[in-house]
């Protein structure tokens, strides 16, 4: 069995480690050498991918896959993969059998803090969730025309070891913005490779809210990391009076409690399903450098 993963960073060698530990040969692609080499260090094959072109290399581990996992985030253009693809995919990966794409809970909008399920409406207002949302179709489409599922997983706020708020403690970077009545989910970056391996040993296909069970306001999570060091957490700031980024103001324009009843509908369980015992594993293990 063979994974191919385009866009092998965070998430994506979260997702190889646990196919590569069920007997998954893994090939990965990066844009950069110098992440290349860092992709073999991880055990997995690396190839370059530019995002536009496959090359006769990507053709050849295409060739091999039986499953296929697309992590590149598209920009303003679109994903250009469902396209490279198109009629050619059953010649180019004839042993294929399975594809999943990385979305995100973006893709909602903002619902003013209720709960919102893969049947909710989704109501993008920043680009990149209207980007992801055409990306979705266009590789449930692709599936469709192949009779291949499709798996699309609807990520919440990613973390884990290396990047957390541990980190940000440690760097002097926290904040705890106050935003009246916003909440988030979150996922630990390993369930987000568990709850992949699950859906493709199970050959599911669809959208999947993969998240974990609690929504929490952003400066709890801040405060018990904060707790847990042993520190003082960061002072108080309003929202509405902060010096923000557009991006990072932008990101507090969604406000959503994300379901994940459908995904464990089929039978998966979240190694960590919120974040008080997830950062408290961090921190025992000493995890949470990476």
């Amino acid at each position: 069995m063979n994974l191919m993963i385009f866009g092998a960073g965070y998430s994506g060698k979260a997702i190889a480690r646990e196919f590569a530990g069920a007997g998954f040969a893994v090939t990965g692609t990066t844009r950069s050498p110098e992440k290349a080499a860092a992709l073999k260090q991880a055990g997995i094959a690396p190839l370059l991918y530019d995002g536009q072109t496959l090359t006769p290399d990507l053709e050849q581990a295409l060739a091999a896959a039986t499953h296929l996992v697309q992590s590149v985030s598209p920009g303003p253009e679109g994903d250009a993969l469902p396209g490279l693809l198109g009629d050619d995919l059953r010649r180019l990966a004839p042993r294929l059998t399975w594809i999943a794409y990385l979305s995100t809970v973006g893709v909602y909008g903002d619902h003013g803090g209720g709960w919102v399920t893969e049947e909710t409406e989704c109501r993008p207002e920043a680009a990149r969730g209207a980007e992801r949302l055409v990306a979705e179709r266009d590789w449930l489409a692709l599936g469709a025309r192949h009779g291949l599922p499709v798996g699309v997983l609807r990520l919440s706020g990613i973390y884990g070891p290396g990047r957390n708020t541990f980190v940000n403690l440690a760097q002097g970077t926290a904040r705890r913005l106050i935003k009246p009545g916003q909440v988030f989910n979150r996922i630990r970056v390993e369930d987000i490779g568990r709850a992949t391996l699950h859906l493709a040993s199970a050959g599911l296909g669809g959208i999947y809210n993969v998240t974990d069970d609690e929504p929490a306001p952003p400066q709890d999570v801040v405060t018990e990391a904060a707790r847990l060091m042993g520190v003082a957490p960061p002072p108080e700031q309003d929202f509405a009076t902060a010096e923000l980024s557009p991006m990072a103001r932008s990101f507090y324009g969604k406000n959503q409690r994300v379901s994940n009843a459908k995904l464990k509908a089929t039978g998966f369980s979240f190694a960590f399903p919120e974040y008080r015992a997830s950062l408290a594993d961090l921190w025992r293990n000493e995890r949470w450098k990476g």
